[in-house]
């Protein structure tokens, strides 16, 4: 029986299906491209699925491990043996691919072309310039860029609402936004109602010997300001790194009220020593150390830990005026950010470093 019709007819069909097929497939692959505006208003094409995000430098990582830790390709360093005890075990499993922070850190591109992230989320500092050995980069492995915008605890804000909705979790955006708004209209009141000759002059103690210190205008000291302080070191930057070199005799000279520190050594080292004894924050027993485990609540890196650490420096500087039972504020900041709950043999060990 000749079927050489029929044969035909299914050689066709066969061949309509594969050309529906590969359109099919063409246009699910052109569907899964979006144009999106970033939060400088720059236009960006991103997949309209988000799988893993490479975070530029550690504010950036430290900002996707609060919102949504499962996005984040790669981490930017190892993690100390401390630290660790507060972060989630798959997190840490992560590849180090590197990132942009400190002096002459930089990521490694063909580990960053490993894991293989949909975009780079980058923190677009007012200084502009830091910037660019990022986009140079991203050009070079062609990656877009997503820029956040993470100078004031506002921008956090928005930040937090902007990457909820892009990243599809705009219930957790939201509710971190919401505390981190909620904290600032409870600060706002004090500082406010505060009066001039009233606010506290603030050193920031950087370095084994306390002698690094940052401007006032630096965004590594910016929490002074915020908390109601007035930072003893008024100048301008020498570098976009900061940690600007002073002179006992200056701090001496400035006296300042309270002495924040970031050095454990030199926390250990202060009450020890001569000169030092001399200023009012030392005999008035005003010095701090600034609590750091799992991220610095204060500065390297300023990140979202800020939101604390300001209700923390309010409460040190300003304790009659700001009340804040820090207990309570550190357990319920840990559980919403960080989705850990705390003893109280670890409150103890954070709020006193």
């Amino acid at each position: 029986m000749f079927q050489y019709p029929r044969t035909r007819s299914r050689t066709r069909c066969c061949l309509a299906l594969w050309t529906t097929c590969v359109f099919l497939f063409v246009f699910a692959t052109c569907a899964q491209a979006r144009i999106i505006e970033d939060m400088t208003g720059r236009e960006v094409e991103i997949p309209d699925t988000i799988q893993t995000i490479f975070p530029a430098s550690p504010p950036v990582l430290y900002f996707l491990y609060a919102l949504d830790s499962k996005k984040i390709a790669g981490l930017n360093f190892q993690f100390t043996a401390v630290e660790k005890g507060y972060l989630r075990k798959d997190f840490l499993e992560l590849p180090v691919i590197g990132g942009w922070f400190g002096q002459g850190n930089t990521p490694n591109l063909e580990n960053v072309m490993a894991v293989n992230p949909d975009f780079m989320l980058v923190w677009s500092w007012k200084q502009t310039a830091l910037n660019q050995p990022m986009e140079e980069t991203a050009e070079i492995i062609n990656l877009p860029i997503v820029y956040l915008q993470l100078d004031t605890m506002e921008e956090y804000i928005r930040s937090f609402r902007f990457m909820g909705e892009l990243l599809g979790c705009p219930e957790r955006g939201n509710a971190l936004a919401d505390y981190t708004q909620q904290v600032l209209d409870g600060v706002r009141p004090v500082l406010q109602n505060l009066p001039e000759d009233e606010k506290l002059w603030v050193y920031y103690a950087e370095g084994p010997d306390g002698l690094k210190t940052e401007c006032d205008q630096s965004p590594h000291a910016a929490l002074i300001q915020m908390a109601g302080g007035r930072n003893i070191q008024h100048c301008v930057d020498s570098s976009t790194y900061g940690m600007e070199t002073v002179s006992i005799e200056e701090v001496l000279d400035k006296n300042p009220e309270v002495i924040l520190i970031r050095n454990k050594q030199f926390a250990e080292a202060i009450y020890k020593e001569k000169q030092w004894s001399l200023m009012r924050a030392v005999q008035n027993k005003r010095v701090y150390s600034i609590p750091a485990i799992p991220f610095n609540w204060f500065d390297r890196p300023p990140s979202f830990m800020r939101i604390l650490g300001l209700q923390w420096l309010t409460n040190k500087l300003y304790p009659e005026r700001y009340p804040k039972d820090m207990v309570k504020a550190t357990r319920e900041f840990y559980k919403l950010f960080l989705d850990v709950d705390l003893s109280d043999e670890d409150i103890n060990s954070l709020l006193n470093p």
